[in-house]
């Protein structure tokens, strides 16, 4: 098995749209209306929202076997401080390291970082169970307006320093 991670380019876009389609839709059904979904999907991942993205800030994604199969976008870091936006695999493809291999190369590239956050829907178990096995501490929950629709939302915190 070859994975690759490596920084997105342009050419991946359409890749990458698929697989926040297919892992939206999968990780959020009974959670969040399909229809939110949906718009929400429209707008964060457009092709224009992308390209600004990954020029902004570092945007991986995992390559196996030569298909495109993950991706992760990361905050810039800001007083140390920095945000994993989005980590989505094909739905068939997790537990098999892909997300750890996205996640730890996305660290690499945070060179300076002290923290790393990341926000996950609470009902989000599959997501939440995977911060927690590799270091995240739960911070806070709060309540989190998504287009009309309340989700309630979970901040988890992993410190990078040794």
């Amino acid at each position: 098995m070859t994975l690759i991670i490596r920084q997105m380019q342009v050419d991946d876009i359409i890749f990458v749209q698929e697989v926040a389609k297919s892992s939206w839709h999968d990780t959020y059904e009974g959670i969040i209306p399909k229809e939110i979904q949906d718009r929400f999907l429209q707008v964060a991942y457009s092709e224009e929202t992308l390209i600004k993205r990954l020029h902004k800030s570092p945007f991986l994604v995992a390559e196996l076997e030569g298909s495109l199969v993950g991706f992760a976008n990361f905050s810039t870091i800001n007083d140390g401080q920095a945000e994993l936006y989005a980590i989505y695999l094909s739905p068939n493809l997790q537990h098999k390291g892909i997300g750890t291999a996205l996640l730890e190369k996305g660290i690499q590239a945070l060179e300076g970082a002290t923290n790393l956050t990341v926000c996950v829907e609470k009902d989000n178990t599959i997501g939440r169970h995977f911060y927690q096995a590799k270091g995240f501490q739960l911070v806070e929950e709060f309540d989190d307006l998504f287009d009309g629709h309340v989700l309630k939302t979970v901040r988890m915190e992993l410190s990078l320093t040794k």
